[in-house]
Formats: structure tokens, sequence, C-alpha cells
């Protein structure tokens, strides 16, 4: 057991050490061309926190997990909007704009039940399955998201903190090189230790990956937000975590589902509809007590229902 922990955990530290050496060497690179601030920020770092997610996914699909793919998707999701968000909420009552209100907010929303929809065969299939089409679906949805996020920064490009540090040519290569090593090596090590675990102690993968799996991917979603929180800088705190949960479930599922279509547990259902009450709840708090501001005490409210949430997933 301690050296599936130990694994576990020298995976992990691999996604992520990997995740910010590949970005510092992009960002760099990029800077080199002459890419604007605002591009590599929307592209490369915005990429960089849900590089975890987006690995551990495609190694899942390629090794036909599906409880792990969609364990580690809507988990994480769950943990960033209950665990992060409750999180940064208690240490700073969070303000958000009036964007991230009537619009991110909403199409992470809707991301949800375009999931629930092509999972749940509404449609007329006979199977319970994310296939290539629909994957393709949500890749295009994406490449929209992105379009309306580029104008939204290119109307406020201080939006974006994105300081990038000038290298030399071989650091600069050396840290992108050791960033996609340390990211598949990682990754594969984190998936194949996760399903060894559930074997070894009768864990569905389905739990590993809810739980585990998508704690610890979340990690840079939580520094991020945790800093962002502490230094006051709430559109940061809250716009990186409902950025990550719509990357999840636009990109990354679909990711996954093009490269393997993706059989889908209906057991995960219980787990959309709590991504779904937590989405409502977090849109509902804008409007109660101080407008477009997330208080301490639905903050609090978040973390306990995840709690309550675990606990039940844990004991089913």
């Amino acid at each position: 057991m301690i050296i599936q922990v130990l694994l576990l955990i020298s995976g992990l530290a691999l996604l992520i050490t990997g995740a910010h050496g590949l970005v510092d060497g992009a960002s760099a690179l990029a800077k080199k061309f002459k890419v604007s601030d605002l591009a590599i920020g929307l592209t490369i770092v915005a990429f960089g926190t849900s590089a975890p997610e987006l690995v551990v996914s495609v190694f899942a699909s390629f090794q036909s997990h599906q409880d792990i793919v969609f364990g580690n998707v809507i988990g994480s999701n769950n943990f960033n909007l209950f665990i992060i968000l409750g999180i940064t909420g208690l240490i700073a009552p969070m303000v958000v704009q009036s964007s991230t209100i009537w619009k991110e907010i909403p199409i992470s929303f809707l991301g949800i039940v375009l999931v629930y929809i092509l999972t749940n065969h509404i449609f007329g299939t006979d199977q319970n399955i994310l296939t290539r089409i629909d994957g393709l679906i949500l890749l295009i949805l994406f490449g929209f998201f992105l379009y309306y996020v580029y104008n939204q920064l290119k109307s406020d490009p201080v939006a974006i903190e994105n300081k990038v540090v000038a290298y030399s040519n071989l650091k600069t290569h050396s840290y992108i090189i050791f960033g996609l090593a340390g990211l598949v090596t990682g990754g594969r090590l984190l998936v194949t230790t996760a399903v060894d675990m559930a074997t070894t102690f009768g864990m569905s993968e389905k739990l590993i990956g809810l739980t585990i799996v998508a704690a610890g991917t979340s990690l840079p979603e939580l520094a991020t937000s945790v800093v962002a929180a502490f230094k006051k800088n709430s559109d940061i705190a809250v716009g990186n975590i409902i950025g990550s949960n719509i990357f999840n479930l636009f990109f990354i599922l679909a990711t996954s589902a093009v490269i393997r279509p993706i059989a889908y547990d209906t057991v995960f259902d219980l787990d959309l509809y709590i991504l779904a009450g937590g989405t409502i709840f977090v849109f509902m708090a804008m409007f109660t007590g101080k407008k477009k501001k997330l208080d301490r005490w639905e903050a609090a409210i978040l973390m306990v229902s995840y709690i309550a949430y675990l606990v039940y997933v844990i004991q089913k």
C-alpha cells in the first residue's frame, strides 16, 4: 500500500511539475516569436492548469478506463466548484463580474446539460456512450467559447496577469522537453497506480477517479485561486475555477471521446446533478446577501455540501 501511495504522489508531482515546465518553456518560446501576452495567457497559460486533467483523461481513454475519464472530469469540476471556490470564498468574499454571472456560469451549466444529454441516449441511441461525433460537437462549441474569451480579453487585456520570463534557447527547449516528459510519465503513472489501487483495495475506478485523481489533478487550480484570493484578485480566483470547469467539459472530455468513444455509466448521473446544483447555487448566490458577491457563509455551504457528498459517495 505504501508503495502505491508513493507512486500516486510521484505521478501527481510529475504531472504538476511537468505542466509548470511546459508553460514556462512554451511561454518563453512564444515571446521570442513576438506572440502577445494576451494570446499566451489565453492559450498556453490557460492550458497549463488543466494539463494534468487532460493527460490523465487521454491516458485513461487510450487504456479503456472509462470510469476514470468521467470520474476525473466530473470529480475535478465538483472539487473546483465546491472546495476551491469554497476555500477562496472563506479567505475573502469573492466579487464576481457581470460577464461571469451572465455568460461564463451559464456556459458552464450548458456544458453539464450537454454532457448529460449526449451520454444518456436522449436522442434515441441504444447505448450510453460519448461518441467521436459527440466529442467533435463539444470541441466546436469550445472553439466558440475561446473566440468569446478572446474578444473579452482583447477589450480588457489587463485581465490577464502573465509575466513571461526570457530564457536562453537551451533553457527554453529544456523546459518544454522535460515538461512534456513529466506530463506523459506522470499521467501514465497516475492512471496505472489508480487502477492498481482500485483492484487491490476493491474500490471502483469511479470512486478513485472522483476522489483521489480528481483532487490531485485540481491542485494547480487550487494553488492559483488561493494565491489570487489572498491578493484580493477575485477575477482571477473565480475566472480560473469557472474557466477550468468549462475547459474540462468542452475540451478534455471531448478530446478523450475523439480519441476513443467512452462508455458512460449512469451512476455518474448523480455526480452531474450535484455539479449542476452547485453551479445553480453559485449563480443564485450572486443575488442574495451582497449582490455580485460570494459571501463567506455561501462559501461555507459549498464546502459542507461537498463533504456530505463525499461521505455519501465513499459509503455507497
